[in-house]
C-alpha cells in the first residue's frame, strides 16, 4: 500500500469526522481537521487543504440563518479586525509555518478544549461589545494566521454574548467566512513553500562558500 494512498485515506478520513462535527453542533471542522492534519503533515499543507471546505461549509452556515443582515451589521467591526488581523498577522509571522505553527495550534487546540470543559460561564456587558468586539476579532485573526484555527477567542466571545444557537452558528461561521478569505493566499504560499523544502532538504542549508 503507497504512503500516497494512506495520507489520502487519512485526509478523507479527518474530513468526515469534522464534518460530522460540523454537522452536530454548527461549528469545529478546522479546529478538528488541524489538530488531525498536523498529525500526518505540515500545518501550512493542513491549512491549505482546509481552505475550501472551510470556505464552501461556512457560506452555507452563514446565510443558512434568516438573520444575516441584522448578524452583518452588529458584528462587521469584529468581522473586520478579523479579516485585518488574519492578513496583519500572516504578513508578521510569515503565515503558517513549522515553527511557530505547532506550538501555538497545541495551545489553541488545549485552550479551546478547556473552555468546552469548564462549567465557567463568561458574559460580556452590552456597553463593553464595541470595543471588545473587535479586539477580540483582531486576536482571532492573528491565531487564525498562526495555527490555521478560527475559534479562539471569537468562538466563546460570541457564547458570552448569550446569542440564539441559531444565531451563535451563523455568527461563527461568518467569522470562520472571514478568515478563511483572508487566510488564503498566504497558506497558499506557505504550503508550496513547505512542499519545496519537504522535497529538497538541502533548501535550508546554507550555501557552499568559494575559496
Amino acid at each position: 500500500m503507497s504512503a500516497n494512498f494512506v495520507l489520502l485515506a487519512a485526509i478523507v478520513g479527518v474530513f468526515l469526522l469534522a464534518g460530522a462535527i460540523k454537522g452536530v453542533v454548527g461549528m469545529g471542522l478546522p479546529t478538528a481537521a488541524m489538530g488531525l492534519l498536523s498529525l500526518v503533515m505540515p500545518p501550512a499543507e493542513a491549512a491549505a487543504i482546509l481552505i475550501l471546505p472551510s470556505f464552501i461549509t461556512n457560506v452555507w452556515q452563514s446565510a443558512a440563518g434568516g438573520h444575516l443582515a441584522a448578524l452583518l451589521q452588529r458584528f462587521w467591526p469584529t468581522l473586520l479586525a478579523s479579516a485585518l488581523g488574519t492578513i496583519g498577522g500572516a504578513a508578521l509571522f510569515g503565515a503558517i509555518n513549522d515553527t511557530g505553527a505547532i506550538p501555538a495550534l497545541g495551545a489553541a487546540l488545549a485552550l479551546y478544549a478547556l473552555l468546552g470543559l469548564t462549567t465557567l460561564r463568561l458574559r460580556v456587558p452590552a456597553h463593553a461589545e464595541y470595543w471588545l468586539g473587535p479586539l477580540v476579532g483582531g486576536v482571532t485573526g492573528i491565531f487564525a494566521a498562526l495555527t490555521g484555527v478560527f475559534v479562539i477567542p471569537v468562538v466563546p466571545y460570541l457564547q458570552a454574548l448569550d446569542l440564539e444557537r441559531d444565531d451563535l452558528v451563523q455568527a461563527v461561521g461568518l467569522s470562520a467566512l472571514v478568515s478563511t478569505l483572508a487566510l488564503r493566499p498566504r497558506s497558499h504560499t506557505m504550503a508550496d513553500s513547505s512542499f519545496m523544502v519537504r522535497r529538497d532538504p538541502c533548501s535550508r542549508c546554507s550555501p557552499p562558500r568559494s575559496g
